[in-house]
């Protein structure tokens, strides 16, 4: 594995230096970067939060950058590896770059759908009229980029580089089953003009706090990630943090006051591992993603509803 950091000399003592692929200076970064935000006044309701640093009639003001900076340092992110195989593995679009072959010597790009089999290896279902189908008849080496958010260009990117093969024969029917798992309604799999390709990676490469103070990449080889193993409570983010957002804004809000010691206007969750909760929040008209880390690791989804509870419990009974 290859990783690679770039920054500022005075923020070094800061970051922990290295934390890849999300340094907690990347969000808190990002929030100096958009916005003037330095520091606000806490109100009186906010100085029973654990850990919070004092305010007093000299010093009325606390840096919520440097609260920001203090919580997200300490708090557990799952391993790199660990993280792009689970993004990976529960993805579904992707930006495909293929060599044009109208085109000679410029790249070509392209929005697929795709899906991870258990290797890891992206499979693809293709139209024989597609561009990017005939470029790869030509030239099987691509990539697939990955974004985690395609609305944040902070926010983590994966790009696979490998050779798109067929799918053998005698495998179609197992790769068939995989990519309707994770596209139901793709009937047109079985239409005459469609067949699978899958992707056999051999370099993988991660970047995340672009356009911010702080920018960490690193690059890993196909092996690496194969033996990853994928976090098993990712899967359920989407049914939690809906159910969250939609019943339980003003809770998440409070677990999120509490836990880092800021006074947030709103906190909305966005997904979830065995380790913790990644939340958008926002205060005075900026808003910064933020690490929730939980008490202890989530064993299942009836364990991720436990801490949750607890979380609230503890907020609740320190406010």
């Amino acid at each position: 594995m290859k990783t690679e950091v770039v920054v500022p000399w005075k923020l070094l003592p800061l970051c922990g230096f290295p934390r890849l692929p999300y340094s907690s200076s990347t969000f808190t970064a990002q929030l100096r970067s958009r916005s003037p935000l330095r520091s606000v006044k806490l109100m009186a309701s906010f100085s029973s939060l654990p850990n919070q640093i004092p305010v007093s009639d000299s010093q009325p003001e606390v840096d919520v950058f440097q609260l920001i900076q203090t919580h997200q340092q300490k708090a557990p992110r799952l391993p790199p590896r660990v993280e792009i195989r689970t993004l990976l593995q529960y993805s579904s679009r992707g930006f495909l770059s293929t060599l044009s072959q109208k085109y000679e010597g410029y790249p070509s790009g392209s929005v697929v759908d795709f899906a991870c089999d258990d290797s890891g290896s992206p499979i693809l279902a293709v139209s024989n009229l597609a561009i990017h189908t005939k470029d790869l008849s030509g030239n099987g080496k691509c990539s697939l980029l990955v974004a985690k958010d395609p609305k944040d260009r902070t926010d983590l990117v994966i790009t696979v580089h490998g050779d798109a093969v067929p799918v053998m024969e005698s495998e179609r029917e197992i790769v068939r089953a995989v990519y309707l798992n994770r596209h139901p309604g793709a009937f047109w799999v079985d239409f005459g003009d469609f067949h699978f390709l899958r992707i056999e990676p051999k370099h993988i490469r991660y970047v995340s706090g672009v356009a911010t103070a702080l920018l960490g990449s690193g690059e890993f080889s196909y092996e690496e990630i194969q033996t990853a193993k994928v976090d098993h409570i990712y899967q359920f983010s989407k049914p939690i943090t809906s159910h969250m957002n939609k019943d339980h804004a003003d809770e998440t809000k409070l677990i999120v006051q509490h836990a880092t010691s800021i006074p947030v206007e709103f906190a909305e969750m966005l997904d979830l591992d065995s380790l913790g909760i990644n939340v958008k929040a926002g205060i005075q008209g900026s808003s910064f993603k933020l690490r929730i880390p939980f008490p202890r690791p989530a064993a299942d989804r009836k364990d991720v509803k436990n801490i949750i509870v607890e979380m609230l419990q503890s907020a609740k009974t320190n406010t």
